[in-house]
This record gives C-alpha cells, structure tokens and sequence, in this order.
C-alpha cells in the first residue's frame, strides 16, 4: 500500500449516521461519540500497519540501528568502556540500548507523519466523517505496536550476546512496559513535529537533535562520570529515568550519583511519559485540527 492510499472506512454497524442528532442523554451521546473515535482510531492503526509491511526497507532500518549499536558497543567498545569495580558492561548496557532505540523511535515517527501530509493522506483523513483524534491516536497506537516489536528482536539479540533480566518474571515485564510506555509518550513528540516541520528534509535534519537526546544520558555511561554541568542534563533526562529503571528491575547493575532523581528512577520513569503525554498530545491534536486554517 502507497502511503498515498486512503482507507475505505466501512460503516459501523449499531449506532446511528454520525449526521444524526443526539437522540438520547448526554451521557449516551458521549459514549456513541467514543466508540466512533475507538472504530476511527483502530482503522487507521491498520492502515500505518499494512504501509508499513508493506515497506520492508523501513523495518530493516529499524531494527538495523539497534543491533549495529549492540555490535559496537558490547564487541568493539564494551573492552575498554567501565562503569564500575566489577561491573559487566554487556549487562549495564543492554537496557541503556534499549532505552536508546526507543528514544529515536519518534523521530521515524515524524518523517512519516510529514510524508502523509505532504503527499495530501492527512488532508484527505481530515476530510472524511472520523474523530478529530483518530489520526493522531492511530499513528500512536500503531507506533507503539511497532516499537513492542523491535523491542522483542532486540532483546532476543540481547539474549544471544550474554544478556540475561535476574529480576524475575514480573519485574522483566514492568521493564519492557516502562520502555514502551516513554515510547508512547515521546510519540506525540514525533506527531507534533511531524505536523510542524515545513518539508521532509527539515524532518530528516531534525535526527541531529535526537541524537544528543538519546546520549547525553545514562545508555551507555553514568552521569557521574560526566563533566558536572553535563551529568546534570544526563541525570534529569528522561531516557537516563527510564534506562536506570530497567536495570533495576532487570536486575543488571545500577550505577548511581546519589541524586534524588537517581535514586527515584522508577518513579521518574511513570512521571516523565505521563507528564510529556498530558503536555504533548493535546498539543498535538490541537496542530492537526487547524493544519491549512
């Protein structure tokens, strides 16, 4: 499927025309309307998903990434890297990569957003009878669906380098849910940029600002072993929150300053994603109301 193409939406079978009055309590209304922008949302999560099958080029680039940054960082880099007296690299990094791959998740998310825009998709999205959040919340839905996917290659290749979770079975799946939960909140990051960039290769360009991002953090060293001035932005960035939760719950080594937000890496994990969604999201929608107003 072209990124050009557009969904035929099928009518819904059970609630009224949405050209239809209220004809019920308010409250019924809003439950109609909600069910509509579910139906809206999950149709347009298989339209991203199909486009994106449909491009096998992307998924290698995607999943290609993450495992050149595990080459490189365990067997070429991993020798000469301490983060510790008797500290394995392998394991102290492995959810530092993690973190990382889906830290730059958001920006494929904004080219992608930028090459429907563009080729007129999202024009012809806000023209036809749908919830005014369902592109937004589509492209999100999907993303995420995405990102639980490469997440599960990558740690099968984590597994085949020496990695191993010791944190047991609930606490390996809170990790991985902590993972995807900041995929999902720096998303709308990805969508609001998407819809703000003028062009695709502005877009493009915009991966140079991701990159300080994802590695001005604790991926792959401890802030304490930064310049102050540079540890403090490593300490109290989202991705070191999130990367230093997975560890612990892993069960891999955790090196820290002593920080409150160190300390706290757990709940700065839950904080962080939920504070960007609540600020972004709406943010976002609201852009994609008034594109061409």
């Amino acid at each position: 499927m072209s990124a050009g193409t557009v969904l035929h939406i099928p009518p819904h079978g059970g609630p009224p025309p949405r050209s239809a009055g209220p004809d019920g309590p308010a409250d019924e209304t809003f439950v109609r309307r909600l069910g509509w922008a579910f139906a809206d949302c999950w149709t347009l999560v298989r339209r991203d998903l199909t486009h994106l099958l449909g491009q096998p080029v992307n998924i290698a680039w995607q999943l290609g990434f993450p495992v050149v940054s595990v080459l490189l960082f365990v067997y070429v880099l991993g020798s000469a890297m301490v983060v510790g007296d008797g500290v394995d690299y392998t394991t102290y990094a492995m959810p530092g990569i993690f973190a990382m791959t889906v830290a730059f998740g958001f920006m494929n998310t904004a080219l992608i957003v930028v090459i429907d825009r563009d080729r007129g998709v999202t024009d012809r999205f806000r023209s036809l009878p749908m919830a005014p959040s369902a592109v937004v919340s589509g492209r999100g839905v999907a993303d995420l669906l995405n990102a639980a996917v490469g997440l599960a290659v990558l740690a099968g290749i984590a597994v085949l380098v020496g990695w191993r979770s010791s944190g047991g079975l609930p606490a390996t799946l809170a990790a991985f849910a902590l993972l995807l939960l900041l995929r999902f909140a720096l998303t709308w990051i990805g969508i609001l940029i998407g819809l703000m960039v003028p062009n695709q290769e502005m877009a493009g360009g915009l991966y140079a600002l991701a990159y300080p991002f994802a590695m001005i953090s604790s991926v792959f060293t401890p802030p304490s072993k930064m310049p102050d001035w540079l540890g403090t932005l490593a300490r109290w960035n989202p991705v070191s929150s999130t990367a230093d939760a997975t560890r612990a719950l892993f069960g891999n080594p955790v090196t820290t300053g002593g920080s409150w937000v160190e300390s706290h890496a757990v709940l700065m994990a839950v904080v962080w994603p939920v504070v960007i969604t609540a600020v972004v999201l709406p943010l976002a929608v609201w852009r994609f109301q008034r594109l061409s107003r």
